[in-house]
């Protein structure tokens, strides 16, 4: 992503955006929580997107944007294993399933470094 001096609150936005669909379609998500984690899916269902929400909302701030953004790069790395529980889970769906689901694993390294360089520009301001 290039450095401009919206990035940050485009981040931010994505982040807001996806909290709100973990509280608006929580079924979607709960579908791809690994079955290993301790608790419902629901339950991490919310976490994640409450997650989301703090981070936004730490992204968007420039007083707390450096640690906020370098728990956002943390974060997406963290929910990788849902991304390929759900490729693991599209195997038996139809062709377009697939395609987003197996497209989803290599967008989240561009998060990651986007998340990273808001977070490094955060902290050379």
């Amino acid at each position: 992503m290039p450095r401009t001096p919206s990035s940050p609150l485009l981040l931010a936005g994505l982040l807001a955006g996806a909290a709100v669909a973990h509280a608006v379609a929580p079924r979607q998500f709960d579908a791809i929580v690994p079955r290993s984690l301790p608790g419902g899916p629901r339950l991490w269902t919310y976490a994640s997107g409450a997650a989301e929400l703090a981070l936004a909302v730490g992204v968007a701030h420039p007083r707390t944007r450096r640690v906020a953004a370098g728990a956002a790069a943390a974060f997406f790395v963290g929910v990788f294993p849902a991304n390929v529980k759900m490729a693991a889970d599209a195997r038996r769906r139809s062709p377009s399933h697939r395609a987003v689901a197996y497209g989803r694993l290599p967008l989240q390294v561009p998060l990651v470094l986007w998340a990273r360089g808001v977070s490094r520009s955060a902290g050379s301001a």
